[in-house]
Formats: C-alpha cells, sequence, structure tokens
C-alpha cells in the first residue's frame, strides 16, 4: 500500500464506484452495453451509467437513449440524463440496488424458483403491454438486460438490436446481442417487432427457469411449459398474445381481487430467493460505503504579476 488512491474513472461528471456486470460474464449473458454504478460530483446522487461497446454505432445508441428519457409504464427504469452532443457518449438512470439476471442466478447457485420466474414474466409482460401499447419495440430483451430489484425488475438496453446493426443487416454475430435471445426474423436484419419482444422474452424466462434461453420443454416448470415454447416460435404468428402470456403465469389467469395489478399481487415479499436478497442488500452497503475521489477541477490560468516600474 502506497497510501494514495487509485485513480478512479470519470463518466461525464460521475466518478465510478463499481461496475454493475462482472467482467467474466459467460458468453451470451453480458449485455449490450457496459454498465457502471457511479456517483455525482457532490456526492449527494448515485446513478446507474451506461457507455456503448466499442462495436455499437454510437449515434443510434444516443437515440435510443434519448427514446428511452419518455417511457412510461411499471418496471421500467428510464434515461434520465444523457452526454451533450459531441461528447464521449453515455447514459444514466437512477441508482436503486439491482442484480442483473445471469447475476442472480450466479448468487443463488442455479436457476431461479418457479415463483420467482412467474412473477418476473408478469411484470416484464405488462411492461411490454405498455410499450406496445404506445407503439414501440423494446428491442433489447435478453437475460442481462433485466434487472432484479427488491421490489420487481426494471428493464435496461432499449433499442440495443437497433444500435448492434441497422435493418436488413443479418445480426446472427453482431457483437453485445445475445444470440440465444434474438428473434430469428431480427437475426437476419429484419425489423424489430412488438412479436419479438415476445420471443425475446420467452427466451428470458427460459434462461431464468433452465439456465439457457432454447430448454426442452421437460425441463421447464409445469407452469411454463405450455407458453414458453410457444414465446420461441420460429414464426412470430405462433407466438401467444402478452395477454395470454400473463394468464399463463398469473393464479389461473385471475385478476387480484384489489387494485393492484397481476404484477404487484405476485411481487410481494419473498419473490426472491433470500441469497438474491441478501446480496441486493451487500450491494447497498458496498455502495454507500464506498469512497470516490471528486472530479479533478480545471486550474486557474496563471497571470505575471505586474512588477513595480514595469
Amino acid at each position: 500500500m502506497t497510501g494514495r488512491m487509485r485513480k478512479q474513472r470519470q463518466i461525464g461528471p460521475y466518478t465510478v464506484v463499481t461496475r454493475l456486470d462482472s467482467r467474466n460474464t459467460a458468453p451470451g449473458a453480458a449485455p449490450p452495453e457496459h454498465r457502471f454504478i457511479a456517483r455525482s460530483p457532490d456526492g449527494d446522487r448515485t446513478v446507474l451509467v451506461s457507455t456503448p461497446l466499442a462495436t455499437t454505432d454510437t449515434q443510434r445508441f444516443m437515440a435510443e437513449a434519448e427514446a428511452a428519457r419518455y417511457l412510461v409504464g411499471p418496471w421500467i427504469l428510464p434515461t434520465a440524463e444523457l452526454a451533450a452532443p459531441g461528447d464521449r457518449p453515455w447514459h444514466a438512470r437512477p441508482y436503486r440496488p439491482a442484480l442483473p439476471l445471469p447475476t442472480a442466478l450466479s448468487v443463488y447457485g442455479g436457476t431461479l424458483p418457479e415463483r420467482t420466474v412467474r412473477a418476473l414474466g408478469v411484470a416484464l409482460a405488462e411492461t411490454l403491454a405498455v410499450l406496445h401499447g404506445q407503439q414501440l419495440t423494446h428491442a433489447g430483451i435478453c437475460p442481462a438486460a433485466v434487472l432484479l430489484a427488491a421490489d420487481g425488475p426494471r428493464r435496461t438496453c432499449y433499442g440495443a438490436v437497433r444500435a448492434a446493426a441497422p435493418d436488413g443487416t443479418p445480426r446472427h454475430e453482431a457483437p453485445g446481442l445475445d444470440a440465444g435471445s434474438l428473434p430469428p426474423e431480427q437475426a437476419a436484419g429484419g425489423r424489430p417487432r412488438p412479436m419479438g419482444d415476445v420471443y425475446a422474452l420467452g427466451a428470458t424466462l427460459a434462461y431464468a427457469a433452465t439456465g439457457h434461453t432454447a430448454p426442452a420443454r421437460e425441463e421447464l416448470p409445469p407452469t411454463l411449459r405450455s407458453i414458453v415454447p410457444r414465446c420461441l416460435a420460429r414464426d412470430p404468428a405462433y407466438r401467444p398474445q402478452l395477454i395470454e402470456l400473463i394468464d399463463a403465469l398469473a393464479d389461473q389467469g385471475a385478476a387480484p381481487a384489489d387494485s393492484r395489478t397481476r404484477a404487484e399481487a405476485l411481487l410481494v415479499p419473498g419473490w426472491l430467493p433470500a441469497p438474491v436478497v441478501a446480496a441486493l442488500a451487500h450491494q447497498s452497503a458496498a455502495v454507500l460505503s464506498a469512497e470516490v475521489q471528486p472530479p479533478p477541477q480545471p486550474r486557474a490560468a496563471a497571470f505575471a504579476v505586474p512588477q513595480p516600474g514595469h
């Protein structure tokens, strides 16, 4: 130890506290953007900052981030701040303790309980229903794009498919895209459409329940066996509507007796297994206790002081 603090990375005005995603994320489980937990210069605000991959279309990345500022609906984590035009691209969202879905499986030591997967599926399907009702397509759902928080999931990585490659360009091997969650029509270069989100959601639920995105029907929990394989149909016409998916995953399709949505009725204490809850608490404590250096202030210009007689 030298007694000197390690130089900390700056992204825009924010000082990075830690990465959200592990550097050793398994192939297929890496997010389509770099994500960091960072703090404001005054130390009062903690944010989740995203930057593009080296291969990302940065203009499209920023365009999608700008569009995400206006998203509304449950379980959405909208963009709150963007880099200024001409600066290196980044965008920020308010921070809340959360784990990417692949990290949650690692923390738990295996696939998630059926109760957790059902609640996750209903919440994500309700969010997609709101987006599709606004004539929007997520075009970025995959396991790493889903964050698990104590009160429910949050979605990130909006428009990842559009940022990775323009329409008409095959995306089979586009860096940053999870091939297992990429709808076949989008992998071939087709324009992202709502039923592609249904495919990606089905793959994400399959991952949460089995550890991979294309399981055999028998590997799935009983409540998923009739619906997830339909989500993964290669032909979009055979995929279920979101209301069918919600009915299949919620309690026999029954709506809650009170004013809660079906997702809210499932996202009650205990919906996340205890090891995941403990990991969220540990992350929160570590972030709160982290010491960060304020960004360096620009030096004032030096002026020569006139001497008497000169």
